[in-house]
């Protein structure tokens, strides 16, 4: 009598709908159970719920290469349906997505379908013959000195002058990014030693440097406050948050607004361009790359490196404008 030999189940190339649901699940408790950050969470969540909801509404039964491609094609045009893109009746149905938010999803999904392939719920992933999409970089001018004092004015004149007037000072002094921003924390602080230390990408921490100018406007700013170690720096005030952390969002209207007050047109007024612009007027201090890398928290010196290549240029523009010898020529 013969034995009969096991039987091993071969991974298919596509999954159905529904197991792709079940499956989301399993990958956001593996996220969770890594300790990644409560943003990298968040993106998996958004990705994940958008692909469900766009094979639902078409009535996919199975996702797979196909449908991958297709869904990364909606996501850009979307918006040009009656409904909007997600069909929610929010004004950013009907906008163009950012090639930065292509890419966010396609970064995600692409996680997402490789650990579908190592727990043996498909033979191969979509995303291995599928090109990752094309982010042409942002060229954002930074701040002259002329429109930061109108920020700082636009600030002393508004209606949480302290708070404001320390948001600015320490977005150019440190460089953060908005979330690191808005995480900061009392016990984050050292006045004295003027420091601070934030919670960056993957929950990495690092020290940022302010000025003793920075270090006062932010003083005038935590005095308000109960003191307690866990109180956030940054505040809203004047809506139903109050007391509370500023938002991401929070933080970009209160700079979208201050610059609207300034008058700003001609440069971009987010808490990214008072990034860019500590980026480049650190190299164009003096300051090395391989310092100016630790200080924003890049992992690699590729960003960094086109932050050189606009210092560079802008050393350029300024040479040609302030050359010694054709100012003396033109003197004459």
């Amino acid at each position: 009598m013969h034995e009969r030999a096991p039987s091993f189940r071969t991974p298919p190339e596509q999954i159905s709908t529904q197991q792709l649901a079940r499956y989301v699940q399993g990958w956001l408790v593996d996220g969770q159970a890594n300790h990644l950050s409560p943003k990298t969470m968040e993106a998996r969540r958004m990705v994940t719920d958008k692909l469900l909801w766009f094979l639902r509404q078409e009535e996919r039964e199975h996702c797979g290469r196909v449908e991958i491609r297709e869904f990364l094609a909606y996501l850009n045009t979307g918006h040009l349906q009656p409904d909007g893109r997600w069909r929610t009746g929010r004004p950013n149905d009907h906008l163009p997505v950012k090639a930065r938010t292509t890419q966010l999803y396609f970064a995600n999904l692409r996680v997402f379908f490789r650990w579908l392939v190592e727990e043996e719920a498909l033979a191969v992933s979509p995303f291995d013959t599928l090109k990752q999409p094309i982010n042409h970089q942002d060229q954002i001018q930074p701040y002259t000195e002329e429109q930061i004092q109108a920020l700082l004015e636009a600030a002393r004149q508004g209606r949480s002058p302290k708070r404001d007037e320390a948001l600015i000072m320490f977005m150019l002094d440190s460089g953060c990014r908005a979330g690191e921003v808005c995480g900061l924390q009392i016990k984050d602080v050292d006045l004295a030693g003027r420091f601070c230390r934030v919670t960056g990408k993957g929950n990495r921490q690092r020290t940022v440097y302010i000025g003793s100018t920075t270090g006062r406007a932010m003083w005038q700013c935590i005095k308000l406050s109960d003191g307690e170690p866990f109180t956030p720096v940054f505040r809203a005030e004047h809506n139903r948050f109050a007391g509370h952390a500023l938002t991401v969002n929070g933080l970009r209207q209160v700079v979208h607004r201050l610059g609207r007050k300034a008058g700003i047109e001609s440069a971009r007024c987010s808490p990214h361009t008072f990034r860019h612009t500590f980026a480049i007027s650190f190299l164009r201090n003096g300051g090395n790359v391989f310092t100016l890398k630790e200080l924003l928290g890049h992992s690699t010196l590729a960003i960094c490196n086109k932050y050189v290549r606009l210092a560079q240029a802008d050393m350029e523009n300024q040479h040609r404008q302030f050359s010694p010898v054709d100012r003396l020529k033109r003197r004459r």
